[in-house]
Parts: structure tokens; C-alpha cells; sequence
């Protein structure tokens, strides 16, 4: 066995002329040990947090959205939409119109966007597993029917059982002329809702859902234009290369954005979010370890004769200060393999059985926090915390014992 390795288990495990000093220790073992199993706690929070609002999006927004760089609509004339279906890895190419409206229901008005969308946009996402109220239905023969968003039903005080009272939407006519009754500068048709969702709050009291042919009729748009043309790829398409493929078949004057870049001041923000708190937690470990350096501190002073006897069998500096070292090493690992344990364990415990529950009053998407474990996070942690306890042991035993030896040494003489 390696004979510093030795010395400092021995030191670390065996009992003290000071009781002190082995209270002091496992203090030391058990600060670690917090400070980890906090860093991988609070890492798979962010981690659950992240992956739920980026699925609750996912179901909502495509994989590659086209829209025009100027401008709110772009003329489909214009546009190589055939090339785009025949791009390998393109599965759906759904055709959107949005505009900002006034909705109003019975005596009930709110501001909302009306999204028209083609049939394949109801084939591209999973709206159907959202549906809290009615059904998922846009337009039956020539009927059109409106899926409403829980925020926006919510403020409407909607009512799906109610089929005589219909949705009005109010929008300025492209074309409007002076006229003595302001509604003549509206379009205001009536459609049916027919269904309400809930999905995500940002999303839920901003978008009611109507077929395309509605939202052309309502804006007095021609059957070409549109706001934007959204893409979902063939299981097993590469991502990035079809979105390269179709910026480069689109030209300069269409974005064309992946999810993220949809949301890309959202993840951004989000994964801030979370390295920040991982540096504010390493700072409080980084105070946590000084027990460490108190721990070797009084177990070198407890130790002169030891360092002594040691000396004069011939060891020498780099060999003595090799076994505090090491006891300093051994106390950083022992509390750093509990503290992954420990939190592996608390997030297991939090996925299976949600002990610490969502508070508030309204329903949440979950009801308790979610928590996804990443491998990357664990070896990140592991290496955070072995840097830090390593630094935090080398001084006390490199400087204090050379200290010591001096000391003696210089009495000796």
C-alpha cells in the first residue's frame, strides 16, 4: 500500500489526542457532503426545469420555422415550397397566418392573436393530448371552428357547452374607408369554439387556433400569403443539416429558426439561471472547505511528534506533507462520493414520489419539481468539489509542516 495513503486513513479513521480534531473531521466530511449532494439537487432541478418547458414548446412550436426577415407575410408565389417538400429529412410543411386581435364572447373582450393553421400543423404537433374542454376540431365541411387557449378562455369566461353563443373576432379591415359607424372599419366574422387548451402559460393567453381559410378571409389576404411556414423533420433527420439545407433554398430575405433560436433569449436565460446558482453553491462550498484546512491545521500541531519520529526514519518534507495531503484528499472524497449519493438519491425520491410539492393556487402542468439527472452534471460536480477540497488541503500540508520541520530542526541545532 502506498505509505502516505496509509498513514493519512489511519490518521483520518483512528482517534485523536485532541477529540477535538476528529469532530472537527468528520465536520469537514459532513460540509462536503451538503455542498455536493446541494450542487447535484439543485443542477437536476434546472435540468427538469429545462427539459418541461422546452417539451411543453415542442409541443406547440415546430422543429424549423420559415418566416420573412421584412415584413409580417410573405407571398407563397415567391417561394420554392415544392423544393422545400422535397428536401430528404422534410416530413410536415404547415402554412401559418397570425394577426393581433379583439376577441369578444357575449359581454367578455380580450386582446389575443388568431393563429391560422393548414391541416398539417394539427398532424405535426400533440394539441390533441392538451384538449381540456371540447375536442380538437378547426373546420368540419365548411363550418370553422376556433381551439382556444385556457388564459385566453379563462378571461372570456368561455363556455364549449354553449353552442348558441359564438366567438366575434375584430380586426381592421386592409381596405377600410371613412364611415360614419366605426365597425365599418372592422371585420368582425363569428366563429364556433370548439375546444380549449392548456399547455403553457405564455402560450395559453396569447393564441386561439382557426382554420387557414378563416384567418385569409378575416385579414383579406390572398390564398398565397402567409406569416410563416412551419417544419417538422422525418424521425432520424439531422436537425442542423436540413436546417442549413432550406436557409440555403430559402435565400436571404427568410429566417429560418430552429427551437431554440425560436426561444433563444429563453434558454439563454435559463441556463444562466443555472450556472449562476452553480457558482454561487461552489462559493459556499469553497467556504465550507476551510474546515478542512482547520481540521489539517490542528491535526499537523497534534501530530509534531509523529512528523518528528517520521523525519528522523528518513522521510522526507515532500513525504510527510504527501500524508496530510492525502488526509485532506481522503476527507474532500469521502464527503464528496456521499454527497453524489445523497443527492442521486433525493432526486430519485423527488422523481418517484414528488416530495416536495408545487405550491400556489390555479393547476400546474406537474405537481411537483421535476428533476432530470445528467451524467455531465455528476463528473462536473466530482471535479468542482475534488479541485476545491485538493487546494483547500495543500497549503496547510506543504507550508505547515515545512514550517514545523524548520522549527525543529532550528531547535536541534
Amino acid at each position: 500500500m502506498n505509505f502516505p495513503l496509509f498513514i493519512s486513513r489511519r490518521y483520518l479513521l483512528s482517534k485523536k489526542s485532541q477529540r477535538a480534531i476528529n469532530i472537527i473531521s468528520w465536520i469537514s466530511v459532513l460540509g462536503v457532503t451538503i455542498g455536493t449532494c446541494a450542487l447535484i439537487v439543485v443542477l437536476s432541478v434546472f435540468n427538469g426545469l429545462e427539459e418541461l418547458v422546452s417539451s411543453l414548446y415542442n409541443t406547440f412550436d415546430p422543429q424549423i420555422k420559415i418566416t420573412a426577415v421584412e415584413g409580417k407575410t410573405f407571398d407563397l408565389k415567391k417561394f420554392p415550397l415544392n423544393e422545400l417538400r422535397r428536401i430528404n429529412g422534410v416530413k410536415y410543411v404547415a402554412q401559418a397566418l397570425e394577426e393581433n386581435t379583439l376577441l369578444k364572447y357575449r359581454e367578455n373582450q380580450v386582446a389575443a392573436t388568431v393563429k391560422g393553421v393548414s391541416d398539417e400543423f394539427l398532424k405535426m404537433t400533440r394539441l390533441d393530448t392538451t384538449i381540456r374542454d371540447g375536442e380538437l376540431l378547426l373546420q368540419q365541411g365548411d363550418a370553422d371552428y376556433a381551439v382556444v387557449g385556457g388564459g385566453v378562455a379563462y378571461r372570456l369566461k368561455l363556455n364549449i357547452s354553449d353552442f348558441m353563443s359564438k366567438l366575434e373576432v375584430f380586426v381592421p379591415r386592409r381596405n377600410a374607408t371613412t364611415s360614419i359607424n366605426p365597425e365599418d372599419a372592422l371585420n368582425h366574422p363569428l366563429i364556433t369554439p370548439s375546444g380549449i387548451y392548456v399547455l403553457q402559460q405564455d402560450i395559453d393567453s396569447k393564441y386561439v387556433l382557426v382554420p387557414l381559410r378563416f384567418a385569409r378571409n378575416l385579414l383579406e389576404y390572398d390564398s398565397s400569403i402567409v406569416s410563416s411556414l412551419e417544419i417538422n423533420l422525418a424521425p432520424g433527420a439531422n436537425e442542423e443539416q436540413v436546417q442549413q439545407q432550406i436557409a440555403q433554398l430559402a435565400g436571404n430575405r427568410y429566417a429560418v429558426k430552429n427551437r431554440f433560436e425560436q426561444h433563444e433569449l429563453m434558454n439563454r436565460v435559463m441556463k444562466s439561471e443555472k450556472w449562476a446558482v452553480y457558482f454561487i453553491l461552489t462559493l459556499i462550498l469553497i467556504i465550507a472547505t476551510f474546515n478542512i484546512v482547520g481540521s489539517l491545521t490542528m491535526l499537523i500541531i497534534d501530530k509534531q511528534k509523529d512528523i518528528a519520529v517520521l523525519h528522523s526514519m528518513g522521510a522526507d518534507r515532500t513525504m510527510i506533507s504527501r500524508i496530510f495531503l492525502s488526509e485532506g484528499v481522503l476527507i474532500t472524497l469521502a464527503g464528496a462520493f456521499i454527497g453524489l449519493l445523497l443527492g442521486a438519491a433525493l432526486c430519485i425520491g423527488q422523481q418517484r414520489f414528488g416530495f416536495v410539492r408545487l405550491e400556489g393556487e390555479g393547476s400546474f402542468v406537474v405537481d411537483a419539481y421535476p428533476v432530470s439527472m445528467h451524467a455531465l452534471d455528476f463528473l462536473y460536480v466530482f471535479l468542482t468539489v475534488f479541485s476545491i477540497g485538493f487546494f483547500a488541503a495543500w497549503y496547510p500540508a506543504k507550508k505547515l509542516v515545512e514550517k514545523k520541520l524548520n522549527l525543529r530542526l532550528t531547535v536541534y541545532e
